[in-house]
């Protein structure tokens, strides 16, 4: 074995509470190394005649990635504390991996050689908002949705739809222009909103906040907006905002008065700025997002600074009762102020969720104690790259998504925001180079997978738009215009996922097969009511591909054409077109 390879440290993905009862162990070996993997566990404190009371428990294999296998099992201990290593074996070897080291018996003379879990808390339990897992969302940027209220349009506003997008044009979208299409949304069976930024700022995309306690008049007042939310949780659906506190924008008072007053600005430590005075060009003098001139970097362990944010995300939660906060930029923020602000927000209503924007892993802030979720880029690169670009084979894909499953725990994972395009990205349509049959094979992985599924608004009538500002068109509300085949084609599986518990949020996903010579992959989902398989062509042919299950004599439900047959043999197998693909219910007696 190579024990280079063989990692596992308590308190993060590898060691963690999974409910208040539940711990969830994993252990990493290199990939094909090892055969089989037993737990060695007890209470610290049962001993007889000298020598601790250790049990073994077998640990299943839960995955693969291109280097690694991934072991895990799922104990409760019932005192709520563990000692713990494990038993490795191979063909040849079999080896005992402790805190200590690696043995070739298990000591039993000590506990001190073992891995500790002290004392399962409850209150260290992750906790997420339950409703998440049951919701997809529906990402809205505000300006380019629709206008219900042209009075209020900015100056110079343009006709709906009548030119492309650029950074600096506007075309009136507002809230009004939401409520009026709230029966569209209904219909599509979304639950969730999740709208870009609506605070006060000079841009279309208004991630350059002027003010954090007011509405940008394009969109309307906060009568209009509580209209907006009461209407949306009327009809079942969730309203998450954008929190922008990396950054402020060039116009926020604070910074206009260290603009004016420079060193003597009461201001000035609000922000992070090297010298005075302040200057923009070649790069500005002050930190920034990235290197935009207009969005100062807020200081936010600077107490003022941090009392003025921590009242902003209360004052939206308690006066208007929004159900979540997505933070944008939020890797670029101190540690110490998510903490106080999960803190703030989860005093007022515990059920708010709480989704930070970062692109790679994540772990550090999604141990309880900041975040409920990350946008999930790792699931949406892996997804991309594979169904609509075709850039990574079916065995590579399986063990990116595996990766990604075991980066995190599983109750993380449970409510991880899993989007496939933004106002940040190119439009999906345009990542599959138009293929609109790649989209709907993408979409019915996305809506299959875990966690909590995001639609970037149009994705569902195949709207189309290159690199941002491009992506961020208006939307169509012409029919005649809209893909009504790609409208129905998402409406569908979103009800299946409300529909059918097993293939929505209830049930444990494995792959089965990842073929690179066919690019097919089949996988499960599966719960103590029903067993979901998933079987996907990604190639250009039609295949008839077996299924690698016993299913003799038990009932199957074609979850897509809504027929049920039996299995007259174990040699059962589906035809698929190309870019097609199977849901089969199997229900357990």
């Amino acid at each position: 074995m190579l024990k280079e390879a063989v990692y596992h440290r308590p308190k993060n993905q590898y060691a963690y509470a999974y409910d208040e009862k539940t711990l969830h162990i994993q252990l990493r070996t290199k990939k094909s190394d090892v055969d089989f993997v037993q737990l060695i566990h007890g209470d610290p404190y049962e001993w007889e005649n000298s020598q601790w009371q250790a049990v073994k428990l077998p640990m299943e294999k839960s995955g693969s990635d291109d280097l690694f296998d991934y072991w895990f099992v799922a104990i409760q201990p019932p005192y709520r504390r563990l000692r713990y290593g494990f038993q490795l074996e191979s063909a040849s070897e079999t080896l005992v991996y402790t805190e200590k080291g690696f043995y070739n018996e298990a000591p039993f003379d000590d506990v001190a050689y073992y891995f500790c879990f002290p004392f399962l808390n409850a209150i260290d339990v992750f906790k997420a908002p339950a409703w998440v897992k049951d919701t997809v969302w529906y990402q809205i940027f505000p300006e380019r949705f629709g206008n219900g209220d042209s009075s209020i349009d900015p100056k110079g506003a343009l006709k709906w739809g009548s030119a492309e997008p650029s950074i600096t044009n506007f075309f009136g979208g507002d809230f009004q222009g939401i409520i009026q299409n709230i029966d569209y949304l209904v219909n599509l069976g979304i639950s969730g909103i999740y709208l870009t930024p609506i605070f006060k700022a000079h841009s279309n995309h208004k991630y350059d906040t002027i003010d954090y306690m007011e509405i940008d008049p394009q969109f309307g007042d906060k009568e209009t907006f509580k209209k907006l939310v009461d209407t949306c949780h009327e009809h079942g659906i969730k309203i998450m905002l954008d929190a922008v506190f990396n950054h402020s924008g060039y116009f926020f008072e604070p910074f206009q008065d260290v603009l004016k007053n420079g060193e003597n600005s009461i201001y000035k430590n609000w922000f992070y700025i090297n010298e005075f005075p302040l200057k923009t060009e070649p790069r500005p003098n002050y930190d920034a997002f990235a290197f935009v001139a207009s969005m100062p970097k807020l200081n936010t362990e600077n107490p003022d600074v941090k009392d003025y944010l921590l009242k902003v995300g209360k004052y939206w939660v308690e006066e208007f009762n929004i159900d979540g906060w997505r933070l944008d930029v939020a890797n670029e923020i101190d540690h110490q102020f998510w903490r106080d602000f999960r803190h703030a927000i989860k005093t007022i209503n515990p059920d708010v969720y709480i989704l930070g924007e970062i692109w790679h892993d994540s772990m550090p802030w999604l141990q309880g104690d900041q975040f409920d979720a990350v946008m999930n880029y790792p699931f949406t690169n892996g997804a991309l790259n594979y169904f609509a670009q075709n850039t990574v084979p079916a065995e590579q894909f399986r063990g990116i998504i595996e990766n990604v499953l075991h980066m995190y725990p599983r109750n993380v994972n449970e409510v991880a925001f899993n989007l496939l395009g933004s106002h940040d990205t190119k439009r999906i349509l345009n990542t599959a180079g138009f293929n609109k049959k790649k989209i709907k094979l993408l979409t019915a992985f996305q809506l299959s997978f875990l966690g909590s599924p995001c639609i970037y608004y149009g994705d569902e009538i195949s709207m189309t738009g290159e690199q941002d500002p491009g992506c961020r068109k208006c939307m169509v509300w012409e029919k005649e215009e809209q893909d009504l085949d790609m409208l129905e084609h998402t409406k569908k599986l979103i009800s299946l996922r409300k529909s059918v518990p097993v293939f929505g949020s209830l049930g444990k996903f494995s792959f089965i097969e990842a073929n690179n010579e066919t690019n097919h992959i089949i996988y499960t989902k599966e719960n103590s009511a029903g067993l979901l398989i998933a079987v996907m062509n990604n190639s250009d042919q039609k295949q008839d591909l077996s299924l690698p299950f016993e299913l003799k004599d038990q009932k199957v439900v074609d979850l897509w054409t809504e027929k049920e047959f039996a299995a007259h043999s174990n040699n059962l197998s589906v035809s698929l077109e190309a870019y097609g693909f199977a849901f089969l219910l199997v229900n357990k007696a």
